[in-house]
Parts: C-alpha cells; structure tokens; sequence
C-alpha cells in the first residue's frame, strides 16, 4: 500500500483551520508537526498536507524539491509507522508536516527524520490517550 492518494491529502479548508486551531504540535528539525483527531470515519487513518514556506524559499524550484522529498518518504512509511498503531476506524488524524529548515538536504534525510517524528507523533498520541 505505498501509494499517497487524494483521499490521503488534507485539502478541506475547514479541516485546515480546525487543524491549525485546536491542533498540538511539536518540533523535530526540520520539520513542525501538527495533529489532531476529529470523529469521521475514513477510508484512511490519516490525511497529511505537507508544506514549505515561501518566505524561506523564494524559488518555487525549491519548495517543490523538498515537498516531494517529504511526500516520498511519507508515503514509503506512513503504512509501518504510522497507520499500524492508528486502530481506531472512526478517529481521522488530520496531520501538517511544515519544513522549516534552512537548507535543502538529500532524501535520506528526510527519511530518517520523518520516521522519527513519526515515533515522537506515536509516543505523544499514547501518552495523550492515558491522561
């Protein structure tokens, strides 16, 4: 299942701004996550938007680089990191990758740093479930 589908992307501008609003997020360089659970049930435990500032990156060239890096490497371990511990069909994460970082780096990169802001995500969506 290593595909990225439109129903996997987060394009409701209300979704967004529910997002955005009552959403928690963390930092991992180079990238600000966001998440947040709504009731609705999905054809996919999660829908991403992934986005790069333009104000960083003045060149379109640029930001559309990194957003398929980041998209690719979303897409290669969305299935093993993320969805296996998101059980619940009618909980939908609504999830924001922002690149903040300063430079453009190699896919591996964002690779390994997407998997472990993925564990981070995980581990603070358990410990947010036990409180």
């Amino acid at each position: 299942m290593n595909t990225f589908k439109k129903e996997e992307r987060l394009c409701s501008k209300k979704s967004l701004d529910l997002l955005f609003k009552n959403g928690s997020s963390f930092l991992l360089y180079p990238f600000r996550i966001t998440y947040l659970f709504i009731d609705e049930v999905h054809q996919y435990p999660a829908q991403v938007v992934i986005n790069v500032a333009k104000k960083r990156y003045k060149r379109a060239v640029d930001r559309n680089l990194i957003k398929r890096r980041t998209r690719e490497a979303y897409r290669l371990q969305k299935e093993l990191l993320l969805y296996s511990h998101l059980s619940d069909p009618t909980k939908l994460l609504l999830l924001s990758l922002q690149f903040i970082g300063k430079e453009k780096y190699e896919y591996i990169f964002f690779e390994k740093k997407l998997g472990l802001a993925f564990k981070k995500l995980i581990s603070q969506i358990s410990s947010n479930e036990v409180h």
